[in-house]
This record gives structure tokens, C-alpha cells and sequence, in this order.
């Protein structure tokens, strides 16, 4: 049998006087252009489409409605139509048929009402769809016959053409928006069973578009959720060229941006008519931005397929992780053969459901049973990879013969496609609008009545935006204010690692807001963790962001180096004075506190020197006072001797408050004794050299003794030496009273892991000096005088030993100084100068002890034979002796000078 299911219904023509009844002339301006356009490409589409290809299905109906279909997908340059589309095609207009089956069936909708239909393919090309399209207003141009005649004189009979109250479709946004331009003009409302372009919701510029799926402006929500949930900031876009594919990512980009936190790497418009290599290019520039692994993509499937089939051939299988929009949806034309690439992609598509009574409809659809189907051969011949003889069609030799007898599901593969559940709404959606306005215009009316002949479209519209109602997959149907249907999505994942059945997996939903399952999710491999899409990986903790210029999302990681700690996510900020910053320097922590311990090598040396000098200072003492009234110690100036032991006590114990941990006591007397031990030394041998000095410089002149020189005159000098420290030191406790101070300066290196802070007195370097400085002063002063006393015989006095004295404490007081000042900038500052100091001064005691008492002691201790008493001599006595003494020195010098000695003829 072969089926000739050819109903030719040619488009309209415009006679040379047809006038339009119907919009309003202040339509004309915007009607005239798109007429002009559409009478340019009427002669060459149409020449080309004529004998090809059916034109439309005619539905004989009281009511006629419009459907618009891509049955056809878009052809080659020069020809409008190419292959059948059988799912997008064939499966969506027959859902159309079994909803006009159903309605006309329901003796509850539109009782007594029949609907019929005219059903356009579009080719999936608006200008194409656009040209068809005036097949719907065909009815509301009038021609001007009366000049006509019939051979007999009479008036023709022209039939009345049809009048379509509604249309159904179209597929494409680009295809409803051409359309919707000029239904517009003639208040023909339109629902939309699969445009979703973002556009189309402008209720200004297309008010009579109605659509039964959301816009992308909600899918666009959806997808900036999607990528959000995954963690993703960084993604690209790629959009096929025209209204769907721009305006879904303008969408997309529009609401990242409000959103905040997601960037753009690359945003990529994939030509209407790509040239070769042109997808190999795309891919190369999506791997500019390779951090942006996510690609969000607004295509048709045939764009689709050649992006998989190029990051395929470039090698890139599992890098990129796509997010597909409905038109990608759950079909698996766009991923055959390229199952690896595709895997991980998550998809998007408005709830839907299958519905039972289309797929029992359509799998019973035969070539005897469905002749209303004009392109039904067609994809016949398709889906069973068969051939039908039909006049003028050669037949193919290679392809087997159609016998008829073949059966959808049972001879070919059959899924219901994604879109059916919404054409059969859209129809319904119509239908219940008719249903509610012949209530209103034609209560108890069977049929239609004078006020529905014709049907008034803005009237429709408004009834149309008022329907609620429940559809076939059992969700409710209803329309904004702009002729949109709620968002309502199913969320999916093309998975085949590790499932039983490869395919497409709901993963989750989104209704205003995103339930995603997010343990249901696999990727590349079967790997269930996320892939990264980021500019930027999260910075380490203690580490701040340093943003690019105008890319929000992609920064540099700087370390919060030093001292500085992260104060927020783009700051780092010093820590206190006091403090410093943790160890990962995400906030901050005390520094620790420090002092000299007694267990500290630094501490251990000059404790023990000063131990020892404390047990030798208190053996002499002790010695001295045992032996009181022998001729040694009488002869050293005993009240002296004992003043200047006690300072040589006291600068032994300065090292144990030194060591000592701070406190305003320890700090008060360490400013006491720090000048005043050796300020009792210095004031003593002071006081001695100076009384030597005296004596015999007065016996060169006379045999007079002079003044102060008696052991009382000799301590009133002393103490009013001492005193002068000691009021200093008081005045400077009433100016600054002694405390303790934390100096967090002194130890903080680079590294803020060796920071400490000292404590210690409030002493500063400067302050120590000062306080040292009047005991240097008699030190100098002291050694001058030993200087001058050097000529006095050894067997009188101990101006020699004195002088030895001074001399060797000059030389440790000038080491003291370099290595005192020179460790100012050390981190072990503090450790350096008290040891240096302390030991400096124990030094300096140990001088004074061992050369003027230890020789003494060893004499009165091991050679008292020695301690006796030798002839009391007078003063002019001594002075005699001391002058002889000096004037032999002085020969025994010219001697050796070369000088001739002459005899004291005197004598």
C-alpha cells in the first residue's frame, strides 16, 4: 500500500487590492515592513519549498487553532527544510492531534464544540515559520472582487477562508518571536510550548505570548544555583547564535551578576552558520581559561553534538564539566557516540512527566490509522530505516521496502519525548480559555453563538491568562502577568560509571529555590567529588586576598608576612605591640614574658665569680677584723680598708639583683648599688691616693704635715664622696620612682615565633651609664692620682698597688664599653650586657681585692713573723726617705740614659 497523505494548501497570496480588515490602522507603520519582507522571500522559499514538501495538516473544527512545529530541521544554505526531526518534530505536533482527540472527546470541555487545527512546519527557521505564518491571517486580509466577473456576469463565490482564534507553538524562541510579531498585529493569541527566551516576557512588545514552560530567565536562577551548590565560581558560556542562545546567557550573566561570587571566563556566541573548524577554535579558546572547567551552554542540539564531538577530538574528555540548558535537556541525540565526554554534564528541563495515554496513542499510530499526518510517511521511512514507494520518488535500491506492517516501539526504539506533556497543556491551556469566555459570551448556548463568530483575541488573551488548572502530569497550569508559567525544573546528570543503567539521573529539582542531591552525583571516571571551576583556589589560612583588576573572582594569595595577622579575607593588619600572630596568623596571641633565670649560662658565670669574690671579700674582713691591731692592718688605714671593702662586698652583690627577677624593690636597689659599690670603692682609694699625694708633695716644701689627713678627716672626705651618689640616686627616685616595664622591642626578630618580651627595671642603657658615671669619674681621678704617686717607695705605702689597681680596672672597664654598647641591636641584648656587666664589675672587685687586701691577708694568715711592729718614724723622717728615694730613681734613670753622674757634694 503506499500512502498518498498529500493535503497542498498554498500560502496566501496579497491580490494587488486586498485590504486589511483587521488590526487597527495604527498598526500599519509596524505591519508594512514585515509584509514587505515576507513578499520578498514569498517567490524564492517558496519556490524552492513547492513540490518538495507538504504544507500543513488541515483539522476540520468549529474553532480552528494554529500549530507551529519544527517537523522539519533547518536545511542547507538555499534550502529552507532539511531532515525530519522525529522526536522535536513528529512526537510534539502529534501531541497536539491527541489533545484535539481528547478535548473533542471530553463531553465537559467545550461541549458541542469542535476543535479543528491548521499545523505548520517551521524547518526550525524563523524567516521560513514567519512566511507560513500568514496562513493564520489569511482570514483577516479581505480581498477587493468587486471588478470581478464569472463568464456569465455574475460575482464569484469565494469560500470564506478559515479563521484561527489561537496558535499553538512555536518551538524556537527565535521562530515565536518572528511569529509573535505579527500575531501581535492581529490580536491572535499564541502559547508556546517550548520558547523560553527571557525576551518573550516583555509583555510590552508581545503581549499575546503566552508560553506553558518557564522562561530562562528562571532556568538561568536555576543554573546560577546549580553552579553556586557545586561550589564553582569561575565558568564560561557558549550560546548558538539567535534569541534562545543569547538571551538564555544574557539571562544567565545578568543574575550571576546580581547574585555576586560567580564570574565569567569567557563568554562564546557559536556562529548560525559555523564554518569548518569552527568548534575546534571554540574548544582552543575555552582552554585559554583552562581553571574554568564548567561550561554553562545555551545551545541547539546539532551545536551541542559538534562542541562534545571537538573537545573529543582535542583530547579533552573529562575536563570540561557542561551544564546544559532544556534544549539539552535529558535527549540523547546530542551525546550519541560521545557518551565519555559527555558524562558528569548536568542538565536542566521543566518538570515534566511521561504521559501513558500519548505514548498508547502514538505507538498505535500506523500508516493506515494516521493518513491526518501528511509527514507521517516520512518518518516512517525514518524510524524504520525503510523506503515507500511514492509517485515521482525514486526509489532507493539500498534501503529495504516499508511493508506497513512494522510498529513504533515494538520494530524501533521509542521515549516519549521531553516537550509532549507541555504541547498537550498548551492545547488544553486553549481550550479551557474557550471553554470559560463561551460560559461567559453563550451561557446555556450550544455551539457557538453570534458573539464568539468571530472570536475576539484580546478577549481570548484575557482568558487565557486566567486559566488554572491542573495539566496532564498533574501540576497546575496558570499564567503571570506576562504570560509565564511558574518555574518548576527537573535537575539532571548524564551518569555511566558505576550505574546498572547508563542515562540521564535526577539529581534534583528547583521550584523558586534548588534541592540538589548532591551524594547522587558522579563524574568523570565514577569519581564522586566535585571538579573545581574557579579562578582561584581559597587562600591558606593567615594568607589575604589580593584581587585581579575587574575579574571579582580571581586573586592572588598573599602570606600576612612579619608581624601581621589575617584581619579579614582581604586584609592583614599588625598585631599589638604586645602580642604576635599565631602560628597559622589568623588572629593573635600573647607574646611570652622573659627574664635572666638563675639556671641560664648567662647567669651561672657571673654568679659564681661573684660567690667567689663574696667569700674572699668576707675572708679579708674577717681577717682584718681577727687581726684588728697588728701592725698590717693598722698600717693599711683600717677605717678606710674597711670602707673599701665594704664597696667591693656591695659590687659582688650587685650581681645577684641584677640576676634577679624584676620588682620595684629589686629595681630600687639596683639603682642604689649599682654606682654605689663601686662609689665606696673609688671614694676610698681615692681618698688614699690623694692623702699620699699630699703628704709628700707637702714634704718637698716643709717638714708642716698637712691638713685632713687624719683617719677621721680621711672618712669625713670619704662619705662626702659617697654622699653625692647617694643623693643623686635619691633625687632620681623622687623624678621617676623604680618600677618594671615588659620591653617587647629588645627581642622581636624577623621571625615573630622567637619574639619575647623582657622583663626587666626601668632601666635604660643611657641611665645605667649615668649611674656608673660618677664611680668612673672617681676611677679616673684615682688613677691620675696613682699616676702621680708612683715615685713613693713601696716599703711606705700602697700607692703602688693602688696604681696597679686602677690601671688594670681601666683596661676591663675600656673592654666593657664596646662589647656593652656594641650588642644593642642582638636579640640576646639583655644576656649580653648583664652578664658583660656584672662580670665586668666582679672583675674590677676581684682587681681591687687581690692587689691591695689578698697580699695582706696571705701575710697575716701564713707570715705573721712579718706582722710586726718596725721603728716609728717622724714625718720629716719619712718625708727625707721618700725625697732620697726619688732622687736615686732619678740617677738610676740618667744612668741608663748615658748621663755622667757627679757626686752630692752637698753631703
Amino acid at each position: 500500500m503506499t500512502p498518498q497523505e498529500l493535503y497542498p494548501s498554498p500560502p496566501p497570496t496579497l491580490g494587488p487590492r486586498a485590504v486589511v480588515a483587521f488590526p487597527p490602522l495604527s498598526f500599519w507603520p509596524l505591519l508594512l515592513p514585515l509584509l514587505l519582507l515576507l513578499l520578498a522571500d514569498l517567490g524564492g522559499v517558496s519556490q524552492a519549498q513547492q513540490g518538495t514538501q507538504p504544507h500543513s495538516i488541515k483539522i476540520e473544527g468549529d474553532i480552528t487553532l494554529g500549530g507551529l512545529f519544527p517537523v522539519h530541521s533547518r536545511g542547507p544554505a538555499g534550502v529552507p527544510c532539511g531532515e525530519i526531526k522525529k522526536e522535536k518534530g513528529i512526537h510534539r505536533m502529534e501531541a497536539m492531534l491527541y489533545a484535539l482527540d481528547q478535548i473533542n472527546s471530553d463531553p465537559d470541555l467545550l461541549p458541542n464544540i469542535t476543535l479543528g487545527a491548521r499545523i505548520l512546519d517551521t524547518c526550525a527557521r524563523d524567516t521560513y515559520a514567519l512566511e507560513q505564518s500568514l496562513t493564520f491571517v489569511q482570514a483577516l486580509i479581505q480581498k477587493d472582487n468587486s471588478d470581478v466577473r464569472c463568464s456569465n456576469g455574475e460575482p464569484p463565490i469565494i469560500p470564506k477562508p478559515e479563521r484561527v482564534v489561537g496558535v499553538i507553538g512555536a518551538s524556537g524562541s527565535s521562530v515565536s518571536i518572528m511569529v509573535a510579531n505579527v500575531l501581535r498585529l492581529f490580536a491572535i493569541p499564541q502559547i508556546s510550548y517550548a520558547s523560553t527566551a527571557p525576551e518573550l516576557s516583555d509583555n510590552s512588545r508581545y503581549e499575546f505570548f503566552s508560553r506553558v514552560v518557564p522562561p530562562d530567565s528562571y532556568q538561568a536562577q536555576a543554573m546560577v544555583d546549580i553552579v553556586k551548590a557545586m561550589g564553582w565560581n569561575y565558568v564560561s558560556t557558549l550560546a548558538s547564535e539567535g534569541n534562545y542562545g543569547e538571551s538564555g546567557v544574557d539571562a544567565f550573566v545578568q543574575i550571576s551578576r546580581e547574585a555576586g561570587g560567580l564570574c565569567i571566563a569567557q563568554s562564546i556566541k557559536i556562529p548560525r552558520e559555523p564554518k569548518l573548524g569552527e568548534f575546534d577554535k571554540l574548544i582552543k579558546r575555552l582552554m585559554e581559561t583552562s581553571n574554568a572547567r564548567g561550561v554553562i551552554i545555551f545551545a541547539n542540539e546539532d551545536d551541542i553534538k559538534r562542541v562534545l564531538e571537538a573537545a573529543k577530538k582535542a583530547n579533552l574528555t573529562g575536563h570540561f564539566v557542561f551544564v546544559g540548558s532544556d534544549s539539552w535537556g535529558a535527549k540523547n541525540s546530542p551525546i550519541l557516540d560521545l557518551e565519555e565526554v559527555a558524562e558528569g554534564a548536568v542538565t536542566i528541563l521543566p518538570k515534566r512527566a511521561s504521559i501513558d495515554g500519548f505514548d498508547q496513542y502514538f505507538t498505535s499510530r500506523s500508516l493506515e490509522n494516521n493518513r491526518r499526518n501528511i509527514w507521517f510517511a516520512e518518518f516512517w521511512e525514518d524510524d524504520f530505516k525503510c523506503k515507500l514507494t511514492r509517485p515521482g520518488v525514486k526509489y532507493d535500491s539500498a534501503r529495504r521496502k516499508c511493508t506497513g506492517e512494522e510498529r513504533i516501539s515494538r520494530e524501533s526504539h521509542y521515549e516519549q519525548e521531553g516537550k509532549v506533556q507541555f504541547v498537550i497543556d498548551a492545547v488544553y491551556a486553549m481550550a479551557h480559555a474557550i471553554h470559560s469566555m463561551h460560559i461567559d459570551l453563550c451561557p446555556g448556548y450550544m455551539g457557538i453563538c453570534d458573539k464568539m463568530d468571530p472570536v475576539e483575541g484580546r478577549m481570548l488573551l484575557h482568558y487565557i491568562r486566567s486559566v488554572n488548572f491542573n495539566g496532564s502530569a498533574g501540576t497546575g497550569v496558570m499564567f503571570n502577568e506576562n504570560g509565564d508559567a511558574p518555574g518548576r525544573y527537573d535537575i539532571f546528570q548524564y551518569q555511566i560509571s558505576n550505574v546498572t543503567n547508563p542515562g540521564y539521573r535526577v539529581i534534583g529539582q528547583w521550584t523558586n529555590h534548588l534541592r540538589l542531591n548532591s551524594e547522587e552525583m558522579q563524574w568523570n571516571g565514577g569519581d564522586v567529588r566535585i571538579p573545581d571551576s574557579v579562578c582561584s583556589f581559597p587562600c591558606e589560612p593567615g594568607e589575604r586576598k589580593k584581587m585581579v583588576k575587574g575579574v571579582p573572582c580571581c586573586w592572588h594569595c598573599e602570606l600576612c608576612d612579619g608581624y601581621q595577622y589575617q584581619l579579614d579575607e582581604f586584609t592583614c593588619d599588625t598585631c599589638p605591640f604586645d602580642m604576635r600572630p599565631l602560628k597559622n596568623r589568623t588572629g593573635c596571641r600573647s607574646t611570652p614574658i622573659i627574664k635572666l633565670e638563675w639556671s641560664s649560662p648567662w647567669a651561672i658565670i657571673p654568679v659564681f665569680l661573684a660567690i667567689l669574690g663574696l667569700l674572699a671579700t668576707s675572708g679579708a674582713i674577717v681577717t682584718f677584723i681577727r687581726f684588728n691591731d697588728t701592725p698590717i692592718v693598722r698600717a693599711s688605714g683600717r677605717e678606710l680598708s674597711y670602707v673599701l671593702l665594704t664597696g667591693i662586698f656591695l659590687i659582688y652583690l650587685i650581681t645577684f639583683l641584677m640576676i634577679a627577677e624584676p620588682s620595684i624593690g629589686v629595681c630600687a636597689f639596683r639603682r642604689l648599688l649599682l654606682g654605689l659599690g663601686m662609689c665606696i670603692s673609688y671614694s676610698a682609694m681615692l681618698t688614699k691616693t690623694n692623702r699620699i699625694y699630699r703628704i709628700f708633695e707637702q714634704g718637698k716644701k716643709s717638714v708642716t704635715p698637712p691638713k685632713f689627713i687624719s683617719p677621721t678627716s680621711q672618712l669625713i672626705i670619704t662619705f662626702i664622696l659617697i654622699s653625692v651618689q647617694v643623693v643623686a640616686v635619691f633625687i632620681w627616685f623622687g623624678v621617676e620612682p623604680p618600677h618594671t616595664i615588659i620591653d617587647y622591642e629588645e627581642q622581636k626578630p624577623p621571625n615573630p615565633e622567637f619574639a619575647r618580651g623582657v622583663l626587666k627595671c626601668d632601666m635604660s642603657d643611657l641611665s645605667l651609664i649615668l649611674c656608673l658615671s660618677y664611680s668612673i669619674v672617681l676611677m679616673i681621678t684615682c688613677t691620675v692620682y696613682a699616676i702621680k704617686s708612683r715615685g713613693v717607695p713601696e716599703t711606705f705605702n700602697e700607692a703602688k698597688p693602688i696604681g696597679f689597681t686602677m690601671y688594670t680596672t681601666c683596661i676591663v672597664w675600656l673592654a666593657f664599653v664596646p662589647i656593652f654598647f656594641g650588642t644593642a641591636q642582638s636579640t640576646e641584648k639583655m644576656f649580653i650586657q648583664t652578664t658583660t656587666l656584672t662580670v665586668s664589675m666582679s672583675l674590677s672587685a676581684t682587681v681591687s681585692l687581690g692587689m691591695l687586701y689578698i697580699p695582706k691577708v696571705y701575710v697575716i694568715l701564713f707570715h705573721p713573723e712579718q706582722n710586726v711592729q718596725k721603728r716609728k718614724r717622724s714625718f720629716k723622717a719619712v718625708v727625707q726617705a721618700a725625697t732620697v728615694s726619688t732622687s736615686l730613681s732619678q740617677k738610676s734613670n740618667d744612668k741608663q740614659n748615658g748621663a755622667k753622674i757627679e757626686p752630692d757634694r752637698s753631703q
